[in-house]
């Protein structure tokens, strides 16, 4: 029988048992990566580092999970606040001069055109994504990619339900207008 998220959290707690920890990272480090992954634009390096002090601060912190969401909900906001001290950090450290052009994918410069429909979608909907702001991506990583309701991801991102809303219905509607392509006529 396979233990629960809070089942592996009271381990940690009670005995201090650090793999009942190594559990829970197992378990959500690939959702923890993949949401810091798309925030960041695709800079895996960034990304990893983020999701490592996000695991560290929830290993400090656990004590303060109350068990009011789900521990992925509250993995979410550790994720997003150290993603937002990054970008702080980063805006205040580096002036940018020469900005990437709006259509440029991280990681596809000069590589050739996909073969099959299916990968051009994924490449086109990458690109489209990337015109979204990181609140708009945040919103949708969370409600769509890893399955949260809006209140969920309302907690993980520390702002109230109606922002939420608001950030997946400006970001759908951009999404519609930049893959209209692929609309069905």
């Amino acid at each position: 029988m396979s233990l629960t998220d809070h089942d592996l959290i009271a381990r940690v707690l009670l005995d201090d048992d650090r793999h009942a920890f190594g559990e829970l990272v197992r378990r959500h480090q690939a959702a923890v990566r993949g949401f810091l992954r798309r925030l960041t634009g695709g800079r895996h390096a960034l990304a990893d580092d983020l999701a490592q002090e996000t695991f560290l601060a929830a290993y400090r912190d656990l004590a303060r999970f109350r068990g009011g969401s789900e521990f992925t909900t509250w993995l979410f906001g550790i994720a997003y606040n150290h993603f937002r001290s990054a970008r702080r950090r980063e805006r205040e450290s580096v002036e940018l001069t020469d900005e990437a052009p709006a259509d440029a994918l991280p990681g596809y410069e000069g590589t050739e055109p996909a073969a099959t429909a299916a990968t051009d979608l994924r490449h086109d909907l990458s690109a489209a994504l990337t015109q979204l702001s990181r609140d708009e991506c945040a919103a949708v990583h969370l409600c769509y990619a890893e399955g949260l309701t809006h209140e969920e991801a309302a907690a993980a991102l520390g702002c109230p339900l109606g922002t939420v809303k608001t950030h997946v219905l400006r970001a759908k509607e951009k999404l519609r207008r930049l893959l209209r392509a692929w609309a069905p006529a």
